[in-house]
C-alpha cells in the first residue's frame, strides 16, 4: 500500500490512476488533511510522494528513490477544467521523467478515449484538430490517435442507421456460468449451485420484460444483447423459455442486430445452437481468450482447445454467419509465442469478428489474489502482443471498430473490436459510447437512460441472485422511475 500524501484532497481519481498505470504494483491511497480513511496501515503509513497545492504554485516531491522535487506554476483559474487538465499534464510529465517511460495513452484516464473524438468531429471540428488535440492536451501517441480517429469515424458511419431520439437497445443478464474464471470480476454465479433456482431466476425476469416491453410500447428496438455471465449456461429448454418470451414481449420488427453471448466452449450444445437460429440470433460469442491448454487450465475455462474449435464448427453448421471469438492478452505466464499460437489458431477457424481484451485486474477477482501470491511479473501486456492480435486481424480481412479502457489494465493498453465489413457489433459501440438508451434487465444489469440534453442517468439492478428474485418490484419501479 503506497501514501500519497497532500494538503488537498482533489484530482484523487486521476492521480491514483496514473501511478496505478506507471507503478502497476502499487495500490496507491490519498491521504489529505479533510480524507474519511479510517485505515490505520494508511494514516500510519510512510508516504512514497507529497504534493503541495499552493496558490502560485503546486510542487511534487518523491520520496522514495532519489527524492526529486517538481514544480507547477499554472497559469489557468483553479477549480476549471483547464486547471484540472493542465495538472494532468504536469503529474504525467513527472512520472515520466521518474521511470523513463511513457503511457501509449498518455494522461487519459477515463474508459472512453473515442467518445472525445466522436464529440469534438461532431462539433465540426477537423481530424487534423482533433488528433492535435489529443496528442497535445492529453500526450497521446500518434499511433493511439490514429488508432481513435479510424475508429470514432467508423463508428458514425455504423450509427448513423439508428433511431436516436425514439430508439433504444436492451440488455438481458444471465448471471450463470459452468465456473468462475480466475480474472472475473462480473457477476456470475456457478450454474451448478444455481440449478434448482434458475426457473425462479427466469420468471423474476419474465417479469421485468413484460414490465419494461409495456414502458416501450412507442419506442423503436435498435438492437438486442443477451450476456452474462453465460447464457448458454442454460437449457436448451431454457434458452427456448426466454427467447420466446423476449419475442412475445418487444416489437422485434426492426431490430438490426441480435447478439448473444455463447462465450464458454463447455456449454455451448447443437439443441442450443438450434434455439438461438430459430429465435432470431444474428450475432454469437464463441470465446476461448487463449489457444494454450495450460492457461486455460490455470485460469479456470474448464474446456479444451479442441472444444473450443467443435464449438465454432457447430455454429457455423448451425447457420451463423457472424461469429466473434475474444482473446485476452497479458494472462500470466503468456508470451509473444503464445499469443502467435492463439492468433494462428483464431485465424485458422476464420471468425467474423475479433475482440481483443487487454487483462485488467480488478479487485473483485481471484486474480488479484493470484497475484499477490505470484508476483506482478506474472502477467504482462506489450505493444509486440497488441501489434501480433492487431495483424491477426488484418489477415482476416478486419477493421478496428470500437475501443474501450478499463482500469488496472495490463501495459495500460486498451480493448478493441476488430470485424469484417458489414460484422460490425452495433450493441459494443452503443454501450461504450452512450448514444442511446440501453436498458438493462436481470440480475447485475446498469440501467443508462440517454436524454435529448445529453444527461445521462443510470439505475442499477442488485447484483445477488436471490435478492434479485424477492424485490423484483422494486427493480421494475426503478426503471418506471428512469423512463
Amino acid at each position: 500500500m503506497e501514501i500519497i500524501k497532500s494538503n488537498k484532497t482533489q484530482f484523487e481519481y486521476d492521480i491514483q490512476a496514473l501511478l496505478k498505470s506507471f507503478y502497476p504494483e502499487w495500490e496507491p491511497h490519498m491521504l489529505a488533511p479533510d480524507s474519511q480513511i479510517r485505515d490505520r496501515r494508511i494514516l500510519e503509513g510512510e508516504p512514497v510522494m507529497e504534493l503541495n497545492f499552493g496558490e502560485s504554485e503546486v510542487t511534487l516531491e518523491m520520496l522514495n528513490g532519489l527524492h526529486n522535487i517538481h514544480y507547477w506554476k499554472p497559469e489557468e483559474e483553479a477549480g476549471t477544467a483547464e486547471y484540472k487538465n493542465a495538472f494532468k499534464r504536469f503529474f504525467y510529465v513527472c512520472l515520466c521523467k521518474e521511470t523513463g517511460r511513457t503511457l501509449p495513452w498518455g494522461n487519459l484516464t477515463g474508459i472512453r478515449p473515442t467518445k472525445i473524438v466522436m464529440t469534438m468531429l461532431e462539433q465540426g471540428k477537423s481530424e487534423e484538430e482533433t488528433a492535435a488535440f489529443l496528442r497535445e492536451m492529453h500526450l497521446v501517441s500518434e499511433e493511439k490517435a490514429a488508432l481513435g480517429m479510424e475508429i470514432a469515424k467508423r463508428e458514425m458511419k455504423i450509427l448513423s442507421a439508428l433511431h436516436y431520439e425514439n430508439g433504444y437497445s436492451l440488455y438481458i443478464g444471465i448471471p450463470f456460468c459452468p465456473t468462475t474464471c480466475l480474472y472475473c470480476s462480473f457477476t456470475s454465479y456457478p450454474i451448478s449451485a444455481w440449478k434448482k433456482r434458475v426457473g425462479e431466476y427466469l420468471t423474476a425476469l419474465e417479469r421485468e420484460i413484460e414490465e419494461t416491453a409495456a414502458l416501450c410500447r412507442d419506442k423503436i428496438l435498435d438492437t438486442v444483447y443477451i450476456g452474462g455471465g453465460t447464457p448458454t449456461s442454460l437449457s436448451a429448454e431454457e434458452l427456448e423459455r426466454l427467447l420466446r418470451k423476449l419475442k412475445g414481449a418487444f416489437d422485434f420488427s426492426m431490430v438490426q442486430e441480435f447478439t448473444v453471448e455463447a462465450g464458454r466452449a463447455d456449454s455451448i450444445t447443437e439443441d442450443k445452437l438450434r434455439v438461438l437460429y430459430e429465435y432470431g440470433v444474428t450475432r454469437i460469442s464463441v470465446n476461448p481468450q487463449t489457444m494454450k491448454q495450460e492457461t486455460l487450465d490455470l485460469i479456470g475455462r474448464r474446456h479444451t482447445v479442441e472444444q473450443v474449435e467443435t464449438a465454432f464448427r457447430l455454429a457455423r453448421r448451425a447457420g451463423f454467419d457472424n461469429i466473434n471469438m475474444d482473446m485476452i492478452l497479458g494472462l500470466p505466464g503468456e508470451t509473444a509465442a503464445d499469443v502467435t499460437q492463439t492468433v494462428e489458431a483464431i485465424k485458422a477457424l476464420c471468425p467474423d469478428e475479433l475482440t481483443v481484451h487487454s487483462l485488467a485486474v480488478k479487485r473483485a477477482s481471484r486474480l488479484s489474489k493470484w497475484i499477490e501470491e505470484n508476483g506482478v511479473t506474472a502477467y504482462n501486456n506489450t505493444a509486440k502482443t497488441m501489434e501480433i492480435a492487431a495483424r491477426g486481424a488484418a489477415d482476416m480481412g478486419m477493421a478496428p471498430y470500437y475501443l474501450y479502457r478499463q482500469k488496472n489494465m495490463s501495459g495500460n493498453f486498451e480493448n478493441v473490436g476488430y470485424a469484417k465489413e458489414g460484422k460490425y457489433g452495433i450493441y459494443n459501440i452503443l454501450i461504450n459510447e452512450e448514444k442511446q438508451t440501453i436498458l438493462a434487465l436481470g440480475a447485475g444489469s446498469i440501467t443508462k437512460g440517454v436524454f435529448p440534453d445529453n444527461r445521462i442517468e443510470r439505475c442499477e439492478n442488485v447484483k445477488d441472485v436471490a435478492q434479485y428474485i424477492e424485490r423484483i418490484d422494486e427493480m421494475i419501479e426503478r426503471k418506471r422511475q428512469l423512463l
